[in-house]
């Protein structure tokens, strides 16, 4: 079997370096990768590759940043001619991004079949680009991988209900086999003068909060004011935005610490000895779970519903005093349900492809 994977986003690097594992191991199966280039600098693209030991991609779309439209039109156009030359048996797509849902829209229209990996998220915001990627990806998909319960229970009222499995999360695979990794080869603790839980850790990079200065400089305000050190991966469109719309001064000064955005062992580090995080991003929220840390989501809404029926994960939007008062009452729940699978899910997902041969 002959299988395309189609990647372009730093969480999907992750995610697909543990099914590239499993495909290798089988001499049953071939993948052929191919990187869209949607992440493009070193930090966020190459790096992971060396640190997760991925396969050089055989193909490199060099597509880059643009618009919405424009980003994923140069996506189609380019991952037709690459499927049309390599004739796979499957296209193998991951996650929410422009990426997936080129990968996704190039091979339906070419009568190739689709295998989605984390499938049936739903936010219910359809502002949000990645929402549209993933409610699209899902609906053209012959295999959909479920990382919850959940997610199998939003596909079903959408009237999806074949090919539908729950596989656990892969990221949860991903967290099991490299944290210890990550601790051991990471200077970032130690670089930044850090002590475990004596810190937090917050990522700001939505368009929903960086492209409203109100939200943005709410956000901002709230970290100066809690009680411990707070550390900011800056990542670049946050950056430009916090210098256009004049709030320099809140990221200059005790607590925040600025860094460079991390790359995957440091920020899995970071991450994993923090007393809580604050964040924004939708893989950030399940990585807080998987490492058992607090969670205060800066969204309104979030994909990732049963980490706050879990009460790890707290929505507290852009308003600054509920922010502030969330991360100072928060307390630690006595249960920690398995929401994610066994750490298996790359196995498994292989398994199902493999019989459906």
């Amino acid at each position: 079997m002959k299988i395309l994977t189609v990647i372009g986003a730093r969480p999907q690097f992750i995610k697909a370096c543990m099914l590239s594992d499993h495909l290798k191991s089988d001499s049953t199966l071939e993948e052929i990768m191919v990187h869209t280039g949607q992440h493009y600098d070193e930090n966020m693209s190459e790096v992971f590759f060396k640190q997760l030991k991925l396969p050089k991609p055989d193909y490199y779309l060099g597509v880059g940043s643009g618009s919405h439209g424009q980003q994923t039109g140069k996506m189609l156009i380019e991952l037709e001619k690459v499927m049309i030359d390599v004739k796979p048996n499957l296209v193998l797509v991951y996650g929410d991004t422009n990426s997936t849902l080129a990968g996704g829209l190039a091979a339906s229209k070419l009568h190739i079949p689709v295998a989605h990996v984390e499938s049936g998220l739903r936010s219910f915001n359809k502002n949000m680009p990645e929402e549209i990627n993933r409610v699209i990806t899902d609906h053209l998909a012959d295999w959909l991988f479920c990382p919850s319960h959940t997610a199998v229970e939003n596909l079903k009222r959408e009237g999806i209900k074949k090919g539908v499995y729950r596989t656990g999360d892969i990221m949860y695979d991903a967290v099991l086999r490299f944290k210890h990794h990550a601790l051991q080869q990471s200077t970032i603790i130690e670089a930044l003068s850090l002590t475990e839980v004596d810190y937090y850790l917050a990522t700001i990079h939505r368009a929903e909060n960086t492209d409203s200065p109100e939200r943005l400089k709410s956000i901002l305000n709230a970290f100066q004011q809690l009680d411990m050190e707070v550390i900011l991966p800056l990542h670049p469109r946050t950056e430009r935005k916090i210098n256009q719309f004049g709030l320099t001064e809140f990221i200059s000064s005790s607590p925040i610490k600025i860094v460079e955005p991390l790359h995957y062992f440091d920020m899995l580090a970071v991450a994993s000895q923090a007393k809580a995080i604050l964040t924004d991003s939708g893989g950030v929220q399940k990585e807080a779970y998987m490492l058992q840390v607090p969670c205060m989501t800066l969204r309104d809404e979030t994909e990732w519903v049963e980490t706050i029926r879990s009460g790890w994960n707290h929505l507290v939007g852009a308003d600054s005093q509920l922010i502030v008062d969330t991360v100072k009452s928060f307390q630690v729940p006595k249960q920690y349900p398995q929401l994610f699978g066994d750490g298996n899910t790359s196995k498994t997902i292989i398994d199902i492809l493999k019989k459906s041969k």
